[in-house]
């Protein structure tokens, strides 16, 4: 009994990512031709929002089969034997059944190897879902519970929005995480900084439809808000853990890449500002005059909570940044402007595409901001330490070659041909039984399919076969 004690007295050491794995719909509509479809000016979709291309799903794919097919993917790239996995936790707002937890589903994976010791299940709350599996993970290796496996979680969401001028800050994707310690991304210990709060801003009553109610201004607003308070209590924390004299606080310096849920880019180039912003109203009056210069005597009585729509501030302060901007973020948002709005895995898109856009030198030892929003409302941020050992993350980039070459595979359809296809799945949504219709010829290879809904709303699924089993 001692020398158990003695082994749980000590913290796993770098407890974060480890692996990690990606996938997106084969399909895409491009915005500026959706733009045209729709009747709208021309830059409000690529200009305005931000967004180039907007994957999506047809009613071949569901939140199962997404999922499904990030986790079978990772465990065939990373080669990870199933016994060596002690807990599973989906992140999801894309519901298909009010008790059965896609988790569940997932367990189709693992029992033909025998593997049914698997605790989590599906946590859900708007985009946030992810995020807050995440940090269940990394609290549960670095818990009395943990047995020295790994934990794996998945993120994965399909988003859809009825016709009309939410329609192109859709998109979906998956995304699949390995934790456990030693990480090439650690989780720095201590510096969770979290904001919930009641709200209607963006909400799913209906169940009987995949859309949601969105309160477009409210929403904007309680993000902007949420991440005034997490990026708030993050400095406080940091510096509860930097009590030294002269320690200096918390500010935009503080990270060498900072990355945002992302419903459309433009609100995270905002956002990034924002973080500005927060740094100046904290700020001295000496320390704004040597750091803001141009903006103090204008700016100076500003008040956070009256600037959410702000034009002025907002301008000014996204001038200021605008170099920061597309120093430490503007590279992460590949995967949002290609694919869209993921929801749950929405930032997590945001990190592998951050690491795919960086060298290993520019990564090598960095501290890595993230801010993750969730509707109604959650919001967290936290920040990564990156390795500083080049080998390993020689290796970790390597993973992820072929989320590029999966980006440039991808088929673009005509806006009126989406248009259909969001009708089939508006129409047939929790229709059973079902036969799809969608093309299975289009899909990746890997990736499992809705074969079928019987009369009992049970779902069966097929796999296109891999290209490559273990590359």
């Amino acid at each position: 009994m001692g020398s158990n004690n003695a082994s749980q007295s000590k913290w796993p050491e770098r407890v974060g990512i480890v692996g990690l794995e990606i996938v997106f719909p084969s399909q895409f509509v491009d915005q500026t031709e959706l733009e045209a479809f729709d009747g709208a000016s021309a830059g409000k979709y690529t200009v305005g929002l931000g967004q180039q291309r907007m994957g999506f799903c047809s009613d071949r794919e569901d939140i199962n089969s997404l999922c499904l097919t990030v986790v079978r993917n990772l465990l065939d790239r990373y080669q990870i034997p199933l016994s060596r996995i002690g807990r599973l936790e989906v992140g999801t707002e894309t519901i298909v059944d009010k008790s059965k937890s896609v988790k569940s589903v997932l367990m189709q994976l693992f029992e033909p190897e025998g593997v049914t010791d698997l605790e989590g299940i599906d946590t859900t709350n708007a985009c946030y879902g992810g995020t807050a599996a995440l940090l269940n993970a990394i609290n549960w290796i670095e818990s009395s519970s943990w047995d020295g496996r790994l934990a794996l979680v998945v993120c994965g969401d399909i988003a859809v929005y009825a016709q009309g001028s939410a329609r192109p800050t859709g998109g979906a994707g998956a995304v699949a995480m390995l934790v456990g310690p030693d990480a090439p991304l650690c989780f720095d210990r201590g510096l969770r900084a979290t904001y919930m709060k009641h709200a209607y801003d963006f909400y799913k009553p209906d169940l009987s439809s995949e859309y949601p109610v969105v309160d477009g201004k409210l929403s904007i607003q309680c993000y902007l808000s949420a991440l005034d308070a997490c990026y708030q209590l993050y400095r406080k924390k940091f510096a509860e853990r930097h009590p030294e004299p002269g320690a200096e606080p918390v500010t935009l310096d503080t990270f060498d890449a900072l990355i945002f849920h992302s419903p459309y880019c433009k609100l995270v180039q905002k956002s990034l500002a924002r973080i500005g912003l927060n740094d100046f109203v904290l700020a001295t009056p000496d320390q704004r005059a040597a750091r803001f210069p141009g903006l103090g005597q204008q700016f100076d009585s500003v008040r956070l909570e009256n600037t959410y729509f702000d034009r002025d501030v907002e301008k000014a302060f996204m001038t200021q940044y605008a170099d920061v901007f597309a120093a430490k973020t503007q590279r992460s948002l590949h995967l949002a402007s290609q694919v869209g709005n993921m929801y749950t895995p929405s930032v997590y898109s945001c990190l592998v595409s951050l690491l795919i856009g960086s060298e290993v030198d520019e990564l090598l030892g960095k501290r890595i901001g993230v801010f993750s929003y969730g509707s109604g409302l959650a919001s967290s941020m936290y920040s990564l330490s990156v390795t500083n050992d080049r080998g390993r993350l020689v290796e970790f980039k390597r993973h992820l070659n072929y989320v590029q070459p999966l980006l440039d595979r991808r088929v673009k359809v005509a806006p009126a041909e989406f248009t259909r296809l969001m009708e089939v799945r508006e129409k047939n949504n929790h229709a059973a039984p079902y036969e799809p219709t969608g093309s299975v010829d289009v899909l990746f290879p890997g990736t499992y399919f809705l074969k079928a809904v019987d009369s009992m709303h049970r779902r069966t699924y097929e796999r296109v076969p891999p290209e490559h089993p273990s590359s």
